[in-house]
């Protein structure tokens, strides 16, 4: 079967792959065409249509920047579905986007299946609309969701578990081991705390600077930034005043070794607490992104850890918020308030249960080639 694949962030390669790979186990004719990043092009041997590169554009202001682009990769993505003639397009997450392909695939007699839901509890709940009437199937990987939309929408919703659980476990026995961590990124014995920034350039413009002034409070631990793949090792030239070493493609090594970390809210958050790493979780954004946000978002944390628990698990530093003595302040409770770090990996330990256990990605595979060979 043909499995047309499209998500924009590094995110969703990530889970995207994940599922290819099982699809691969379950399908023997399995073919595929994508948007995506470098995970989803390895697996499959294929160019991405559009890569994540030229797909990731975050905020309302920078959205408006990139019309334009937003609009040819449109035009692209339509073209390429209709030529390849998929039996079954895959939505992954990258709701702006991805729900108005939604609504021109079922125009266009294409099934569609959604995986990943869009955050419609907590904002532009009138998505819920387009989903029932658009998609065939969707797929959600956190808990609540399922009880949300039956509860409040009387629709049917399939949640698979969270893939990030298949990834890490699926990782860890070829991460590096610390001693070669260390050595072969020239740090020193001084215990790690990890910084993660974020993805996306304006993610990083706003808060790396903040981040860095923490560093000279803490002489005694060595910090370390996990670079995006999706940005020019360039773009970190201005660490160096710091001292401060950037890591590629070692990101989970970082979380393994490290006693603590600054983490910019987004998916990161929630790996840190499966790696069961104390975070304080950190965001920053435009001034009328965030007014504009807070008009239209109703929900009471940012980070995924508190989202699923429905409690503060992890610090929380918005906004105004965000600052040096803010982040210094609670990294030296998660170093040395014991009491303090242990309630939060007790946290993450019930987290991780409530995610589904392993197994979300061949669960969401086995669901997908049934809708792809099953016409309706």
């Amino acid at each position: 079967m043909k499995y047309y694949f499209l998500t924009g962030e590094p995110s969703g390669d990530l889970h995207a792959s994940n599922c290819i790979k099982e699809i691969m186990r379950l399908d023997n004719n399995a073919d595929f065409a994508f948007t995506g990043g470098d995970l989803m092009e390895e697996l499959t041997g294929k160019k991405a249509a559009i890569h994540i590169k030229q797909m990731a554009f975050m905020g309302f202001i920078r959205v408006l920047q990139n019309i334009f682009t937003i609009k040819q990769n449109f035009k692209i993505v339509k073209k390429d579905i209709l030529n390849y003639k998929p039996d079954l397009l895959v939505l992954v997450d990258y709701p702006g986007f991805n729900l108005r392909m939604a609504k021109w695939a079922h125009e266009n007699n294409i099934k569609v299946d959604f995986y990943v839901s869009p955050t419609v509890w907590a904002w532009k709940e009138g998505r819920v609309e387009i989903i029932k009437k658009y998609v065939n199937k969707l797929f959600v990987i956190l808990p609540f969701e399922e009880a949300f939309y039956k509860e409040k929408h009387d629709h049917q919703v399939y949640f698979v578990g969270h893939p990030l659980i298949d990834a890490i476990e699926q990782k860890k026995p070829t991460l590096k081991t610390k001693v070669d961590f260390i050595k072969e990124n020239g740090l020193n014995e001084k215990p790690i705390i990890a910084i993660l920034p974020g993805s996306r350039a304006q993610e990083i413009e706003y808060m790396l600077g903040i981040m860095m002034e923490v560093t000279k409070n803490f002489s005694d631990h060595q910090f370390v930034v996990g670079g995006s793949t999706n940005l020019p090792a360039s773009f970190y030239d201005s660490l160096k005043k710091y001292n401060i070493k950037v890591v590629f493609n070692q990101t989970y090594e970082l979380m393994s070794y490290a006693e603590a970390g600054i983490i910019k809210s987004g998916t990161s958050t929630l790996e840190s607490a499966l790696f069961k790493l104390p975070e304080v979780v950190c965001y920053k954004s435009g001034a009328l992104s965030i007014k504009i946000a807070k008009m239209l978002v109703d929900v009471k944390y940012i980070s995924l850890p508190n989202l699923i628990m429905d409690k503060p698990v992890v610090k929380e530093l918005i906004q105004n918020d965000l600052s040096v003595k803010g982040i210094s302040d609670e990294l030296k409770k998660l170093l040395h308030d014991i009491p303090y770090r242990e309630k939060m990996i007790n946290d993450y330990i019930e987290l991780e249960k409530q995610l589904g256990g392993p197994g979300a990605s061949k669960r969401l595979a086995v669901e997908l080639v049934k809708d792809a060979t099953t016409n309706n």
